[in-house]
């Protein structure tokens, strides 16, 4: 009796460690912002829920999409996993496959149309060019996707490409243009890397205020939000 009663708690625990795998992996996924590279739209100290099911299906524990059935659309906000660290961050999906983006004097361009983003903020007034304009459309396509721009010094911060995001990639831009690491810098990124989209807004606080003054800490107003990509 003792044994069946030990195999059953077994087969309990073993069950709840499974279902709780497969929820992380497949459907939601609970999520904090810890850079402000989203400002305004997304907080440093936002906890957020993100459905997992959005764009394929991925293999546990790997950087990989056994099957896709849908792709970000321009301008939407996704979860992916950084290609230069395991970390996974947030950012807003900006171009697809086939696209070409341009900035110029920090406006964007897709598909050489001005692109109105009333998300975006810029807490920069200055604007910076490049050192040397590379004039080889080829070269310049070439060094943005493997990676070349890494170490840039932000040269390509406010003036970048043009460049055509290849197949089975996205471009991806934070909201706090002048204050986010991202494709203009390390290239575009692999389809396979998305994990998600976010989906509310569960908690909030401000990471600055002390936990002795919570009333004030606690962030009320955007408990409960529904994260939507406007």
């Amino acid at each position: 009796m003792k044994e069946k009663k030990t195999r059953k708690w077994l087969l309990d625990v073993v069950s709840i460690v499974l279902a709780v795998i497969l929820i992380r992996a497949y459907v939601i996924q609970a999520y904090k912002i810890p850079t402000g590279s989203m400002e305004d739209t997304l907080l440093i100290g936002d906890f957020l829920f993100a459905t997992k099911f959005n764009y394929g299906l991925q293999v546990p524990f790997r950087n990989k999409m056994v099957f896709k059935w849908n792709q970000p659309e321009s301008g939407e906000i996704v979860i992916f996993r950084f290609p230069l660290e395991r970390k996974d961050f947030v950012k807003r999906c900006i171009a697809v496959a086939g696209d070409t983006v341009e900035i110029r004097s920090k406006v964007l361009y897709i598909n050489g149309e001005k692109v109105e983003e009333p998300y975006v903020i810029h807490t920069d007034k200055h604007h910076i060019y490049p050192p040397l304009k590379i004039s080889d459309r080829e070269r310049y396509q070439s060094l943005w996707q493997n990676g070349e721009f890494r170490n840039a010094g932000g040269y390509v911060r406010d003036n970048f490409g043009p460049v055509v995001i290849p197949e089975d990639y996205v471009f991806l831009m934070g909201d706090n243009r002048d204050n986010s690491y991202d494709s203009r810098f390390w290239g575009p990124l692999p389809y396979d890397n998305l994990r998600g989209r976010p989906f509310i807004i569960h908690w909030s606080w401000k990471k600055e205020i002390p936990m002795y003054k919570l009333l004030k800490k606690i962030r009320w107003d955007r408990i409960g939000i529904i994260v939507t990509n406007v």
